[in-house]
This record gives C-alpha cells, structure tokens and sequence, in this order.
C-alpha cells in the first residue's frame, strides 16, 4: 500500500514538473538575465518615486520571475538599498510571488482560462492600487 501511495506522489510530481518546469527555467533564466545585463540605471529612470509609471511596471518585470515568500525578500532588499522606493518594491514583491507564469501554468489545472483571466486581471490591479497606495503613505 505505501509503495503505491509512493509511486503515485512520484508519478504526480512528475507531472507537475514537467509541466511547470520549463516556465522555472524560462523565469530564472530572465531573473539572471535583468541581474546580469539591465543597467542600474534602468532602474534609477524608471523605478524611481516621481515616476508614476514605476509601479506598473514593477509589476510587469515581476510576472516572468518565479519566486516564493521567502525567495523574494533578499531581491526586495537589493532594490531598496538600491534606492527604489518600499511601494514600487512591494509591488514587484507581490507580483513575482502572486502573478508568475509557473503560477498560473498550476491554476490551468484547476481553473478555466476565462477565471484564470479574471483572477489575473482583479490580482494585478489590487497590486498595482496597493503600490500606489504604499508610495503615497510612506511619501508622507
């Protein structure tokens, strides 16, 4: 009974990589890439607090990362001490963790493309109002 219950959980995670494992790959790959090649001062210009679009776009560069919870934090803490402001950070913070592909390939198992589009559309804009929301009250 246990070698089956074995073989079963080996057989599904099997499953799972395969089919998310590609998209892990593909995020960490555009992880390493942005590290690797996109200029600090990319993020001086665009991800600065006067910027009305850092928010946005924090949330963009973050769908194709693949983080968790604990993942993230040491990158969070690399963008604040490079100067960018704590609510476009939390906003890039929940998007890599709440919004990333490898995510959303795991929702397709259980969800509809149209539910998947509405959970997509209603998390993204919650985390952008809350990027807003953050920049302003710690602006203050």
């Amino acid at each position: 009974m246990f070698a089956a219950k074995l073989s079963r959980a080996c057989y599904e995670t099997m499953n799972i990589v395969r089919s998310v494992g590609l998209y892990v790959f593909v995020g960490v790959g555009v992880g390493s890439f942005i590290h690797g090649f996109v200029p600090l001062e990319f993020f001086e210009t665009y991800l600065n607090v006067n910027s009305l679009i850092a928010v946005p776009i924090a949330a963009i560069i973050a769908v194709p990362l693949y983080a968790n919870a604990a993942g993230i934090l040491p990158v969070a803490q690399v963008l604040v001490d490079k100067g960018i402001a704590l609510g476009v950070v939390l906003t890039f913070m929940m998007a890599a963790v709440g919004l990333s592909i490898p995510s959303g390939v795991m929702l397709k198992k259980v969800m509809t493309g149209r539910l998947i589009a509405i959970f997509y559309g209603t998390v993204t804009a919650s985390i952008i109002l809350l990027g807003y929301v953050y920049t302003w009250v710690l602006l203050e």
